[in-house]
């Protein structure tokens, strides 16, 4: 039995630089991704099969649209006599969430299908499995802050960020991704004209980081908050925080985060809120 983590990606940044002829949207984002997540084991076996249990199993559906098996298929299309497996997935991050959870599982199945092919994660048809599973699957196959551009296929490289002790809250409203980006108004081929995504280097220290991410941006907010008002309130009260330094929505929502000064100011924050919104999926995270 191999088991891996499908920890939550979390977009600091998401600028959005218009949309294509075919559709989909072009995209500069920060990913950085927290410890914790879901849980996946694969027991190698003759047949594919995928049992989920955990908090958020319900909600993730375990049919043949699931990620997991989704991905393995790609991955076995593309290598003739690949082992392949049993899994079985623990779902303790929310669904529909803007961090990634679907993709982070699938880039855990194919981490563990390539450990028992001893397959390089850096092998052409393991990332070209991951692109035709979904947009984020990529990024999330290491699992390490980068950026992410064009639809995802582009990635930049791995970046050792400052420490980011950060809250992540979550209400339980599952926020579809498609309508959030209809909300856009984009055309076919249309470009928007904002301000570029700040250029990050290896070097930065903490406090040119910082105002970098200042400076940039979550473009899908503002569409988010009008299909989920409560996002407004979410980021309201990790805004007042005490030891806050920059609160924003991850991804298409209705997920938020916030980085705070030292991982106490985050500690504390988590239990205030907590205490006052018990119903919602409170973390702190540290992330990478």
């Amino acid at each position: 039995m191999l088991t891996t983590r499908a920890p939550a990606k979390i977009n600091l940044t998401l600028h959005v630089l218009g949309r294509r002829e075919n559709g989909y949207h072009s995209l500069e984002s920060l990913v950085a991704f927290t410890g914790g997540g879901d849980r996946l084991q694969l027991s190698p076996t003759a047949s594919l099969s995928l049992q989920i249990s955990g908090p958020t199993a319900t909600a993730a559906g375990s049919g043949n649209d699931n990620l997991v098996l989704r991905a393995a298929r790609n991955l076995a299309e593309r290598i003739e006599g690949l082992t392949l497996g049993a899994f079985n997935l623990e779902k303790r991050l929310p669904v529909a969430a803007g961090i990634g959870g679907g993709s982070s599982d699938a880039a855990a199945a194919l981490r563990l299908i390539a450990q028992v092919n001893n397959l390089s994660i850096s092998d052409p048809r393991l990332i070209e499995a991951a692109c035709a599973t979904g947009a984020d699957v990529p990024v999330c196959l290491e699992a390490r802050a980068r950026m992410m551009c064009g639809v995802g296929d582009i990635l930049g490289p791995k970046l050792q960020l400052p420490l980011l002790p950060a809250v992540l809250i979550n209400p339980g409203i599952p926020v579809d991704t498609k309508p959030v980006f209809q909300r856009l108004g984009l055309e076919c081929g249309q470009s928007l004209k904002n301000l570029p995504h700040p250029k990050l280097n290896l070097d930065d220290d903490i406090k040119v980081f910082f105002k970098k991410l200042e400076l940039s941006r979550n473009d899908l907010e503002d569409a988010a908050c009008q299909l989920a008002p409560i996002i407004v309130d979410i980021l309201a009260i990790l805004r007042a925080a005490r030891g806050v330094k920059i609160a924003r929505m991850s991804g298409s929502g209705a997920t938020c985060f916030a980085i705070f000064d030292a991982p106490n100011s985050a500690a504390h924050a988590a239990r205030v809120i907590r205490a006052i919104h018990p119903s919602w999926w409170i973390k702190t995270a540290a992330l990478r």
